[in-house]
């Protein structure tokens, strides 16, 4: 799975702003950075009569609208979708994953705090750090609103360095999770194979998505 962060705060606390200036700053690193906005409001993606309204009313699972200039994907879900879902649906080898909201999650966190706004703290778990107009009574980690390169810092040193190695595997949708000796029989064997298609070319990312259906009633 992709490394991911989430900012939260109260509405009007500044996430929006927080996220463009970490993504700028990510990204004169280097790193590829994607970004998922969360809302509790309906999305209105499509009007009935259009194409891909009809193709959802003709029983399609998910459609996608494609353009020179980007693509949109609508897929009807009856549970609302966890973060981790929805991060599998962007296409693309990212380094990090900023998310706007999300609060319920597991994933780490960063707070955005406003003293106008006059409200506690969210009760959120994993909160690693607060970017903040005032000083607050907190053991959690302080930072100003304009602190993005030390906020970045903790983003990059504690959240994608650490996973710059990984591999992500789902059994009928669940997260697989391996261990060590797992994880490094299954690198190297992937290794052996993109060299020995690739020669001594440069290899810098294997990126393997398997669906094969196995009826085990047997």
């Amino acid at each position: 799975m992709v490394p991911i962060i989430s900012i939260v705060g109260k509405s009007k606390s500044g996430k929006t702003t927080l996220i463009e200036r970490l993504v700028l700053e990510l990204k004169s690193r280097g790193y590829k950075v994607a970004t998922i906005k969360h809302t509790t409001h309906p999305v209105a993606t499509d009007k009935p009569g259009k194409d891909s309204w009809r193709h959802i009313q003709a029983g399609s699972e998910a459609t996608a609208i494609s353009s020179p200039q980007g693509i949109v994907l609508f897929k009807p879900v009856k549970n609302e979708a966890s973060i981790e879902q929805v991060v599998r649906l962007l296409d693309g080898a990212y380094d990090i994953v900023i998310v706007e909201g999300f609060k319920q999650s597991n994933a780490p966190k960063i707070e955005v705090h406003r003293r106008q706004l006059g409200t506690p703290l969210s009760k959120v778990e994993n909160l690693i750090a607060i970017a903040s107009d005032e000083p607050l009574q907190t053991s959690i980690r302080q930072f100003r609103l304009d602190d993005i390169v030390d906020l970045s810092n903790i983003i990059e040193t504690e959240i994608i360095i650490p996973q710059r190695t990984r591999i992500s595997a789902y059994i009928n949708n669940v997260p697989i999770k391996f261990d060590a000796l797992q994880r490094e029989m299954i690198i190297n064997t992937l290794a052996a194979i993109a060299f020995s298609i690739k020669g001594k070319n440069k290899i810098e990312s294997i990126d393997i998505s398997l669906r094969r259906l196995i009826n085990l009633d047997r």
